[in-house]
């Protein structure tokens, strides 16, 4: 069976010469160790450009890096916001309509959690330490591939607890923004022991949309990272358009 092509979000460079499109390569091993086939989604597209490759994907996956502007969500700006990208906000927030609006299945990572949190009307935390005091180092020192906190899962009726087998687990953690309040349709499904909202996935059990605020792409020596990315595959599999 054909491999399933699969949408992967990348970073930008901001206030750097020459602009850099860019995405870590754990990502790309991750998926394609899953089974799915990863094609680029930069910022810079053109709207021809993003349709062409659009029709032709299974799924998607928004990855982690910069700050989000806090003008999609009527908040001013933070003093530690930083590394804000226009043209990314801008695409991810439209691909997050497109998965909605066709039905494509959908995995947020970090920062792609908080793109599709503020695509459906939900807000951040700019600064988690400044904003909530918490004791936790949600952005973490250690090596990425070092899971440093904990993390509890919702397990009965989720899909994250499905797809995890388990519903505690250590997590890395590299970022300082967070869910505030939940965008439209959202539910919170997993929490840090502060808690910080550590995953949502959609209310409608049919529709596979989910995101994790850890980065399981540098985690998959462990099953439950393994499995997050086979069941973004498995989920393109059955949904292949076309």
């Amino acid at each position: 069976m054909t491999a399933p092509l699969i949408g992967v979000s990348t970073s930008i460079s901001v206030g750097k010469e020459p602009e850099r499109a860019y995405v870590n390569t754990a990502y790309l091993r991750a998926l394609q160790n899953a089974g799915g086939i990863p094609v680029l989604l930069p910022p810079r597209l053109d709207a021809a450009a993003l349709g062409a490759l659009w029709e032709r994907l299974d799924g998607l996956i928004l990855t982690g890096g910069g700050d989000i502007d806090p003008s999609h969500f009527a908040e001013p700006r933070h003093a530690a916001t930083d590394e804000v990208s226009p043209a990314r906000d801008a695409l991810e927030v439209s691909l997050v309509g497109k998965a909605l609006d066709d039905d494509v299945p959908l995995f947020a990572i970090c920062r792609g959690l908080q793109v599709v949190n503020v695509a459906l009307g939900g807000s951040l935390y700019q600064d988690i330490k400044d904003q909530t005091g918490s004791p936790i180092e949600h952005s973490q020192r250690d090596r990425r591939d070092q899971p440093t906190h904990a993390v509890k899962v919702l397990g009965e009726g989720t899909r994250l607890g499905r797809i995890l087998g388990r519903l505690e687990l250590e997590v890395n953690s590299m970022h300082h923004q967070a869910i505030k309040t939940l965008g439209r349709g959202l539910r919170e499904v997993a929490w840090a022991p502060d808690g910080i909202i550590e995953a949502a996935e959609l209310e409608a059990p049919e529709r596979f949309l989910l995101g994790v605020q850890w980065h399981p792409e540098e985690l998959v020596r462990d099953a439950a990272a393994c499995n997050l990315f086979a069941a973004l595959v498995a989920e393109a599999r059955a949904r292949r358009r076309g």
